[in-house]
């Protein structure tokens, strides 16, 4: 099996909602299930039916987020010593180059991307292009409305 980059905080949030369903969600939808069979028939139950569902879901998101973090391979942003260039779990500072907006963003795995809180995933155009650089660099991006250059001001392991 490929092992999967993570960072270390990204990690800590699957493991926080696998904890969370295992302690939380499987045991409420026993119950549910519980209560549901207790009301008799269950042929015409559509809260049986309902928890039956839930608890399909949940168990198998368990499986998903095990086989994650069995794959994971955890990396410490803080501990990185890439000698500036911009690689996994680098936060990097760019100006596009025509318009100067400056945007900043934290190279990611798939799990924990999220464009709202600037964390980009390794796989995506603009990371891709970006892995290697250097503070000074500029990387060409091919965007939905075109190419696009970004300078880099900035590379920082956080």
């Amino acid at each position: 099996m490929a092992t999967i980059p993570i960072t270390k905080r990204g990690a800590e949030k699957l493991k926080a909602e696998l904890h969370h369903l295992k302690t939380v969600q499987r045991p409420a939808v026993i119950n549910a299930i519980a209560e549901a069979r207790a009301q008799g028939d269950l042929s015409e139950n559509a809260e049986y039916d309902a928890a039956k569902d839930r608890q399909g879901f949940i168990e198998g998101r368990i499986r998903e987020l095990e086989g994650k973090l069995a794959a994971a391979q955890v990396i410490d942003p803080a501990a990185l010593d890439a000698g500036g260039k911009v690689v996994f779990g680098a936060t990097v500072e760019l100006e596009e180059e025509d318009s100067g907006e400056q945007v900043r963003y934290q190279i990611v795995g798939e799990d924990e991307a999220d464009l709202k809180e600037g964390l980009i995933n390794i796989s995506s155009p603009i990371a891709r292009a970006l892995i290697g650089k250097e503070e000074g660099d500029t990387a060409e991006v091919q965007a939905p409305g075109g190419i696009k250059h970004y300078e880099i001001v900035a590379v920082q392991y956080v």
